[in-house]
């Protein structure tokens, strides 16, 4: 073998040599990194907790009573009133993305059914098969829970107390398919995905 021969083959195997030795020496990949979330609750019980109390303060904000003796207004009169009923709004806005969150339940288990309820088993399989129609719901009322922001900081109580209606309808379209849909008491079903509110 010749010189050059000899050199090149060496040349060769050293040069195999430290890749090998880079290859032992390299660090093992870093671990896959955990889920920014940790999803605890159900919607039912999110429900329960963030969207029912703050919906029913945005409700009971306003109020137009008529009675024997006349016509009451019933209304957020000082700041502090207004700033309790634009916390409220955010808590609802901000609520909407956490329902939509990726693995988030439909309900505990062992959630009791009242009559005109299907079983938590049967709502989530729902919930599976038509997960897009949720979200509109979800970006439905955060839309609405919007214009009542807007409402709150422009200091209008009527405008606040139109919303409130709004709010009502778009959360009732919602129960009437993922909490007691008119299936579980013997009704028609409901339309399929395509009739899934539409944000603006």
């Amino acid at each position: 073998m010749h010189r050059s021969q000899i050199r090149t083959v060496l040349t060769a195997a050293l040069g195999a040599a430290g890749l090998i030795a880079c290859a032992q020496q390299a660090p093992p990949p870093a671990p896959a990194a955990p889920a920014p979330f940790y999803v605890k609750t159900t919607i039912r019980e999110l429900m329960d907790a963030e969207v029912d109390p703050s919906a029913d303060a945005l409700w009971d904000a306003v109020a137009f009573n008529v009675t024997m003796k006349g016509a009451t207004e019933q209304k957020p009169q000082t700041p502090e009133q207004w700033q309790a009923v634009r916390r409220s709004a955010l808590t609802l806005i901000e609520s909407t993305n956490l329902l939509i969150m990726d693995g988030r339940q439909i309900a505990p288990p062992d959630t009791p059914v009242a009559p005109g309820e299907l079983d938590p088993a049967s709502l989530q399989r729902k919930l599976d098969s038509s997960r897009a129609r949720f979200t509109g719901f979800a970006q439905a009322l955060r839309a609405v829970s919007l214009k009542a922001l807007d409402a709150i900081d422009a200091r209008d109580p009527q405008r606040l107390f139109d919303v409130g209606g709004e709010i009502d309808q778009v959360c009732e379209a919602c129960h009437l398919v993922y909490w007691y849909p008119p299936e579980a008491s013997g009704g028609p079903s409901k339309p399929t995905d395509s009739a899934a509110p539409k944000t603006p």
